[in-house]
């Protein structure tokens, strides 16, 4: 009874907490415990909360208005930085931070301007990361005129961040043909008017022209629309219009429109996306309008964390002990931040406090620390124990225990939890789960959903080095990049007797700062051989090391000042006469407070899988906020039993990516082997000639003007492109847990090729179709597809998942399928086609396998017949080519005549003269 108490709890709190990260609930149409988060670098100006406060005034009205009459802001958190000063009104935060916020307010590396914008990497439907705002936005009014009002924008991308709609204008295809001279702007609504101009040198301006080879206007020209509109819709067009208060619906949607929302939703409105939302599934119209937004002011403490460590008997096995030291260590000595305070606690049937809360200041305070680490495992596990000594430990030296953490480890075989809920309920106390090996109890994952907390597994392998990872991915939510620890290498393998551990770590000229390097081996006493190289050929031995040969088996070397930019090579020799496994983790940190780190987050779509349900792994790549595009980005996924595997992760726009080459880098997972838990380690490699920033996309359209207005501020780009070097990075994306897998992990061929999500095609010169799309896999992007069927059609709704089937279908036999990844074209030449210029022809396409597993159908692309004009008639009524042919016969015949005449004259001179 009180397992399933603890569970119903559980699920229902999970499902109130439908976004893993984001606090934000849906009651009664209102929304609430929607978090901003300010980061720390912003410099404290009360005008920014200020304008956020009639922000968000502005924006539940417009929301209440545009959602009809369902949805509003309730109640709001802001998150104010450490480093602003303290006020009374500021409440602590508890679970709320800058890295859970819903909404960011933050600068842009690289000055590139203010366009809000929305993370957005899954499809249709699908919620989206955050939402990112600038100081300059909220505080500069003059923005205003250029972007819309604030409370519009929101609204405008809180559609993208929790409905998963797109945007309807496009800035790739700004314009799309209707006929010969027809061109329109690609909007939602159609009905909205304005004019087309080109800007011209001294601010003059003049129509577009249009050119013959794309029947389109020329590139530069602009859809400037009448202040004054009389169309409703639409919101993800421009919400900036006055007249606009409604998102496009079926009645007024623009299916000839070349925009993002028709690819990624298949041609539904965005009214018909939120209307199939969960949310709107739950949700009913209101009465009367909503009060005003309630707003918190939440201001961020010191870090305050507590390692709550697993000591019973279990520990003692399989080398446990040893590795929970060397993970913890590296958690004091680096990863943990400067100014936070740390206590430790050990339990096996009773909790012990071996550590009360400490500040660290230097590295003295981070040994002293490492000195309480436990040394002995025995006894029975009790978790709870162990929770309720940490309790203790934060009760000791505070007030209140709001947003302080408890790091668990345990291998937790068989221990209840559920007497540690109702006590961290009302505590606020986030709590990290790491499960050590394959028994660990099924109770972790729910006790950090509910605390807001992460979840991490590592395995009992020994060549895995997955709890030191799982250590390095418990970092500060404050957002400060500069302070946090960045892992640059995590590798571990059996070596055998005299053979050698090699490879190079690259420490490019964004890191450097705080650099350690820890060596860990598993069951000898016997020293490894060590020899570090840096980028200036600096040999490092083991006398440069500090070693520890004890049951801990460490070797630790620090750099002191900010490390050399280049390769360092490693080599380390196994000098034991036994086969042994020996690992290496670097870490770093930020070679400057000013210039972000190239760094990595990785995400999963899921913390709970059922099979046959694929996993997709999601790794964000970035420089600040510049996506960083290039790197090779693989995932390791490790199960409770089995091989690590390992995927490449892809930023193609193919597959599981949705947008190509937007820094973010995914794959589906499938190779589910067997039920329980199976933690993902992410690691990126940058390539100097392959990697470089980008400009961000996919913000809110700015006001290029009204006929009467300005256009958008000048925006400097100068640098985002520049190559970044070579550069390494190690993220931990947690675990996560999958139920269903039949017996062997086998169940046949029950997955389907992926959705074709890049479908192009082209009407070329010869009257031929070409499409162009990446070939998905057998399983969804691994393997090769059996066959595909094309379908075409004049309307894209005939492509449509439920009409499909019932559209005109292409040959396709001769159509054998890539393997997953490649480029396709198929070239289609129809027998007969009504050809008019300006004609649409719409194509969709589906893969399927050799078991008969059917792919969804893909995006829509459509072609538009442009057809060369032909030249001017020639041709003359019969009567008058008569006419013109007996006149030229007769000039001939009496040319031909008089030619004669004067023959016979010549010649009779010619006989006279002869005489």
């Amino acid at each position: 009874k009180m397992e399933r108490k603890w569970w119903d709890l559980f699920v229902a709190l999970l499902l109130l907490l439908d976004v893993k990260g984001s606090l934000v609930k849906l009651h009664n149409g209102g929304y609430e415990d929607v978090v901003i988060g300010i980061h720390p670098k912003i410099a404290e100006n009360a005008k920014i909360i200020n304008s956020i406060k009639d922000m968000l005034k502005e924006a539940s009205s417009y929301l209440f208005l545009a959602s009809q009459r369902r949805f509003y802001f309730r109640t709001v958190k802001i998150v104010i930085p450490l480093t602003w000063a303290s006020k009374p009104e500021y409440k602590r935060a508890s679970r709320e931070s800058y890295a859970n916020a819903d909404i960011i307010v933050a600068e842009p590396f690289v000055k590139y301007g203010d366009e809000p914008y929305t993370s957005q990497y899954g499809g249709c439907g699908k919620k989206g990361r955050y939402i990112h705002f600038t100081s300059n936005f909220l505080t500069n009014d003059s923005l205003v005129n250029i972007y819309g009002s604030r409370g519009r924008i929101l609204v405008h991308e809180w559609a993208h961040l929790r409905w998963g709609v797109f945007e309807e204008y496009s800035y790739d295809a700004p314009f799309y043909s209707t006929g010969i001279n027809k061109i329109e702007a690609t909007r939602c609504s159609a009905s909205i008017t304005g004019q087309y101009i080109f800007a011209t040198t001294g601010g003059r301006t003049r129509k577009c022209r249009i050119e013959s080879h794309t029947e389109l206007y020329e590139p530069g020209c602009l859809f400037i629309p009448y202040k004054k509109q009389t169309s409703l819709a639409s919101i993800m067009f421009m919400q900036s219009l006055s007249s606009v208060s409604q998102f496009c619906d079926k009645s007024n949607h623009n299916l000839m429109a070349p925009n993002m929302q028709n690819k990624m939703c298949s041609y539904k409105s965005t009214w018909e996306v939120i209307s199939g939302s969960a949310d709107f599934a739950s949700s009913r119209p209101l009465g009367a309008p909503p009060p005003d937004p309630i707003i918190h002011l939440m201001k961020t403490q010191e870090r305050i964390v507590c390692l709550v460590l697993d000591a019973s008997a279990q520990m003692g096995k399989d080398n446990r002990l040893s590795r929970l030291i060397q993970a913890a260590k590296l958690f004091l000595l680096h990863i943990i931040e400067k100014g936070s305070w740390v206590g430790i606690v050990t339990f096996n049937s009773k909790g012990n406090i071996q550590a009360g809360l400490q500040r660290i200041f230097s590295d003295i305070e981070r040994e002293g620390l490492t000195s309480h680490l436990p040394t002995t495992a025995a006894g029975d596990c009790n978790i709870c124990e162990g929770v309720n000594a940490a309790f203790q430990v934060f009760s000791q030296k505070l007030t209140s225990t709001e947003g302080c953490e408890i790091v668990l480890l345990t291998n937790g075989e068989g221990s209840d939890l559920s007497p540690c809920l109702s006590k961290n309920q009302s505590q606020e106390i986030i709590i990290h789960t790491i499960a050590f090996g394959s028994k660990a109890s099924n109770e972790l994952e729910k006790l950090a959903d509910m605390t807001g907390g992460k979840t991490f597994y590592a395995t009992d392998s020994l060549d895995s080095n997955g709890l030191i990872d799982a250590f390095g991915g418990i970092s500060s939510g404050s957002g400060d990049a500069s302070q946090q620890s960045i892992q640059l290498e995590s590798k571990a393998e059996k070596i055998a007797y005299m053979k050698w551990l090699q490879g190079v770590v690259t420490i490019d000229k964004t890191v450097g700062k705080d650099t350690l390097f820890l060596i860990a081996w598993s069951s000898s006493t016997s020293t490894p051989e060590i020899s570090l190289t840096d980028p200036k050929e600096k040999k490092y031995l083991n006398k440069d090391f500090r070693i520890e040969n004890s049951n801990i088996r460490t070797a630790v070397l620090k750099i002191s000042g900010t490390a050399k930019t280049g390769n360092w090579s490693y080599s380390i020799k196994n000098t034991d006469s036994a086969d042994q496994v020996i690992s290496l983790t670097v870490t770093t940190r930020a070679a400057s407070a000013t210039v972000p780190p190239v760094t990595v987050k990785t995400y999963i779509s899921n913390s709970n899988n059922s099979f046959p349900n694929p996993m997709i792994i999601y790794a964000v790549v970035s420089q600040g906020f510049l996506p960083v595009i290039g790197a090779k980005v693989m995932a390791t996924v490790e199960s409770t039993s089995g091989k690590p595997v390992e995927l490449a992760l892809y930023d193609e726009g193919a597959g599981a990516d949705i947008i190509k080459h937007d820094g973010i880098y995914s794959r589906y997972f499938i190779a589910f082997s067997d039920n329980g838990r199976y933690s993902i380690k992410v690691s990126v490699h940058g390539h100097d000639k392959t990697s470089r920033r980008i400009h961000r996309q996919n913000q809110a359209i700015y006001v290029s003007g009204y006929v009467d207005s300005t256009g958008k501020p000048v925006i400097n780009v100068t640098d985002t492109s520049f190559g970044l070097g070579n550069f390494d990075r190690i993220s931990s994306a947690g675990s996560f847990m999958v139920t269903g897998v039949p017996a062997g992990g086998g169940g046949g061929d029950v997955f389907p090729p992926n959705k074709i999500t890049d479908l192009e095609v082209i009407f070329n010169e010869n009257d031929v179709f070409v499409l162009t799309w990446t070939a998905p896999g057998d399983n969804y992007d691994f393997g090769q597809a059996d066959r595909y069927e094309i379908k075409m059609s004049g309307n894209p709704l005939d492509l449509t998942e439920a009409n499909f089937a019932s559209a005109t279908s292409l040959e396709t036999s001769a159509l054998i399928p890539e393997f997953s990844g490649v480029k396709q074209t198929f070239r289609y030449k129809p027998d007969e086609l009504a050809k008019e210029n300006g004609t649409l022809i719409y194509f969709a396409i589906r893969a399927i396998d050799a078991s008969d597993n059917v792919g969804e159908v893909s995006n829509i692309a459509r072609a538009t017949l442009l057809l060369r004009a032909e030249p001017p008639s020639t041709s003359t009524p019969p009567f008058i080519v008569i006419i013109i042919c007996i006149a030229v016969m007769c000039a001939v015949f009496g040319i031909a005549l008089y030619a004669l005449h004067k023959w016979k004259e010549s010649r009779s001179e010619s006989m006279v003269s002869m005489d």
